[in-house]
């Protein structure tokens, strides 16, 4: 039986674990967090992606925990109401359309549920080394006893520890797009109803809105600078940014200041892009955020993850006889099959970038479901 090790526990790592799995491979899973990484924003599932839900047998799952959210509100900076809308979101998603919107953290929850009897985690751990002899590839973790795999899969977002391992450093392949944001919870203090409010500043952004059927909230924290570099590692000066950049711009960003140095979940990091001309070398390949990230102002960065890892695995399969994978065909049609794809669902950010001209809504469709399924 072909091993194979995915680096990575978010959306695309259990994904692709679930559908390699499915086709008979055994699969190790290594995530460096200690258990599920909490948080996230909300993201949207569409178009293709929701097939692959419902081939998963998830879609009705997720489909209960939608967030139900109802409409938007944007306040001046006392708080007064300057609009109301129940037909868009201020980020520009219709509310009524079939597409799920859930929180990532229980879209990731369901995705975990769905591979427990048929993946191994090793949570807690990363990849410190990994080589690539042609045969097989040895992997070094930080804690756990060095292994070998046929295969290794690097589904570990962003910044790739596996796409830095192997392909070079993230300078080659990242796209900075200026915008600088964070999501965390928050308790409900604005007694939201299923409810999304929203204040723009002269230079920062913040918004509210409420989660887990109201009994809490996530807020999301922004700002445009094409200058700033500042280490994604980096807490404490993510944290000195966000006071510096937003105690003087009203409404409730001191109360958000204030739970955001408390919340368990907090995440900041610049909205970027990942462009590699080659998602696999030898015998490792990457799949969603590591190889190529949209970035969440897409919109599509999840469904893009859903699709990447289920093209991944079933080309790997369509590339399987008697046993043994043809790597390098798999690997070769999948970026084949999706990389024209992808390139379209970059494109989509220049809909939120300021000074961008917006997308009409039938293009946007259009691009969400440019690709036809094959049933692997």
């Amino acid at each position: 039986m072909t091993d194979i090790l995915v680096s990575g526990a978010s959306v695309a790592g259990t994904a692709v674990a679930y559908w390699l799995a499915h086709h008979g491979y055994s699969v190790t899973v290594v995530e460096r967090y200690p258990g599920l990484r909490p948080g996230g924003q909300a993201i949207d599932v569409r178009g293709p992606a929701l097939t692959v839900l419902e081939r998963m047998m998830l879609r009705a799952a997720a489909d209960h925990r939608r967030t139900r959210i109802r409409g938007a509100s944007v306040v001046d900076r006392d708080g007064n109401e300057l609009s109301r809308d129940t037909e868009s979101t201020p980020t520009g998603g219709l509310i009524a359309n079939p597409d799920i919107e859930l929180l990532r953290d229980d879209l990731i929850e369901l995705l975990y549920e769905a591979t427990q009897l048929g993946t191994e985690y090793l949570f807690d751990d990363s990849i410190a080394a990994l080589e690539d002899d042609g045969t097989a590839v040895g992997v070094t973790f930080e804690r756990a006893a060095a292994r070998s795999f046929d295969l290794v899969i690097g589904a570990d977002g962003l910044h790739s520890n596996v796409r830095r391992l192997v392909f070079g450093s993230e300078e080659q392949f990242i796209d900075r797009l200026g915008t600088h944001a964070a999501i965390f919870t928050v308790p409900n203090f604005l007694d939201l109803d299923y409810w999304q409010t929203w204040h723009y500043g002269d230079s920062t952004m913040v918004g509210v809105y409420s989660a887990h059927n109201n009994a809490d909230a996530r807020a999301m924290v922004g700002f445009m600078d094409t200058d700033l570099r500042i280490d994604y590692r980096d807490t404490e000066a993510q944290f000195a940014e966000l006071e510096k950049r937003m105690l003087d711009d009203g409404w409730v960003r001191p109360q958000l200041l204030e739970y955001m140095r408390t919340a368990p979940d907090f995440y900041f990091d610049e909205m970027s892009q990942i462009k590699m001309d080659r998602w696999s070398k030898g015998r490792v390949a990457l799949v969603g955020d590591a190889g190529y990230c949209c970035s969440p102002l897409s919109g599509q960065g999840t469904s893009v993850a859903l699709l990447g890892a289920y093209i991944l695995a079933g080309e790997l399969k369509a590339a399987s006889q008697d046993g043994t994978v043809d790597h390098e065909l798999g690997f070769a049609n999948y970026q084949k099959e999706f990389q024209d794809y992808v390139k379209r669902n970059q494109w989509l950010v220049v809909d939120n970038i300021p000074g961008g001209a917006p997308i009409p809504q039938e293009v946007f469709e259009r691009i969400v479901n440019s690709i036809a399924l094959k049933d692997y």
